[in-house]
């Protein structure tokens, strides 16, 4: 008889996260974390974490906010922070404010910390991040103004307010970091933990 492994549940609303994480052949549920995050943030800060390090904290507050209501399982928590000359940028809550986050980082590079945590039975079993740099090219206002015309969905839902799955690709002019880290999930050494921890197959 194979033996009996913990059910795994996402603790994101992410539709990136789910689709990366079905596409690697997981099965898991999804439960949404609600958590203050400016809060958790404020915390972090207080304690001199460094902006990695405050990602990873933020993917272990999601992770354990679901896990309490999942006895047995293995809860992933995950979260992304934008880093830009210092300044932590959130996501754009209109599309005025996406097109003045993507205007400041014309011409400039900035940094995206994606933590991810795993959670058990009131444990923190493991905990990572990976950062990325992504060098922003010098785009015309007219090319801008037509990105955002055209971009909706993605101003407002990903930080920085573009999806390099799309037409956010062709903001930039060299990236530096895998691929997964700046989708929000650093799905490799992820998958490396499961897999140690014979959560899945080996």
């Amino acid at each position: 008889m194979a033996e009996s492994r913990p059910p795994l549940v996402l603790a994101s609303a992410s539709g990136i996260r789910r689709k990366l994480l079905a596409g690697a052949g997981l099965h898991f549920a999804v439960d949404a974390a609600d958590v203050d995050e400016r809060a958790i943030l404020a915390l972090a800060a207080v304690s001199a974490l460094d902006r990695p390090q405050q990602a990873a904290w933020l993917a272990a507050a999601k992770a354990q906010s679901v896990g309490r209501r999942h006895q047995g399982a293995v809860v992933i928590g995950a979260d992304q922070m934008l880093e830009l000359d210092g300044d932590v940028l959130h996501k754009a809550p209109d599309a005025p404010a996406a097109r003045a986050t993507l205007w400041r980082m014309r011409g400039r590079a900035h940094r995206l910390h994606s933590g991810w945590a795993l959670y058990q039975d009131g444990q923190l079993v493991r905990s990572g991040v990976s950062s990325a740099t992504l060098h922003v090219r010098s785009f015309s206002e007219a090319w801008l103004d037509a990105y955002v015309a055209a971009n909706s969905e993605a101003l407002t839902s990903a930080v920085g307010a573009y999806q390099l799955e799309g037409q956010g690709i062709q903001l930039f002019e060299r990236i530096e970091g895998d691929y997964f880290t700046i989708l929000g999930l650093p799905l490799l050494p992820l998958l490396a933990e499961l897999r140690r921890l014979a959560i899945i197959e080996t």
